[in-house]
């Protein structure tokens, strides 16, 4: 709905009511799903615990407000699907390749030799869905920080890494229609 609002001119919808102790850290993506294929279309989150009735705020920031992506548009959205990742079990990794692929995300931090800070995050998804192993992982996460030489060994050892899990619900943009059809609300 809040898709659908904003594209219209609409108000935004009101929030879902959950319970007022209700945080998590969360992220909402967009995928585009073309032939088979899934190309990433937004993302946006984070990373510290937020109240569950922002989950709209952080829908339209990822549709429409993601600098990587233009503003998505109504003619996208029968080729959308829409996930919603809450992030559970943080735990610090003995070292930057403590992790699982396909189950694990991690989140990164480092510092360059003149003590500048870099971070960057994968969700658990990312690394398997690009056929990445973890260094090929690490790597890509550390451009994605900012940081642009080459990674030496002995700073991806000095890489400090916690790894997490999420619980992802995703629909597409026809499954929506359908579930609001039936009398759900989205």
């Amino acid at each position: 709905d809040v898709l659908s609002a904003e594209l219209e001119g609409a108000p935004q919808p009101t929030p879902r009511d959950f319970p007022a102790d209700s945080e998590c850290p969360l992220f909402v993506t967009f995928n585009t799903l073309d032939g088979g294929g899934v190309r990433l279309r937004g993302c946006i989150g984070t990373l510290s615990p937020t109240p569950l009735s922002s989950l709209a705020d952080y829908t339209h920031r990822s549709a429409f407000q993601d600098r990587r992506f233009e503003p998505i548009s109504a003619r996208e959205l029968s080729s959308l699907q829409c996930a919603v990742s809450l992030l559970v079990k943080y735990e610090d990794c003995r070292d930057a390749f403590d992790w699982e692929i396909g189950t694990h995300g991690i989140l990164i931090e480092f510092h360059d030799a003149s003590g500048r800070r870099y971070s960057a995050t994968f969700l658990p998804e990312v690394a398997k869905e690009q056929g990445w192993d973890h260094r090929q992982t690490l790597q890509s996460l550390v451009r994605k920080a900012g940081y642009e030489r080459k990674l030496t060994d002995a700073q991806l050892a000095g890489i400090s890494t916690t790894r997490y899990q999420s619980s992802k619900m995703a629909m597409t943009y026809e499954e929506f229609l359908a579930l609001r059809r039936g009398g759900g609300s989205g």
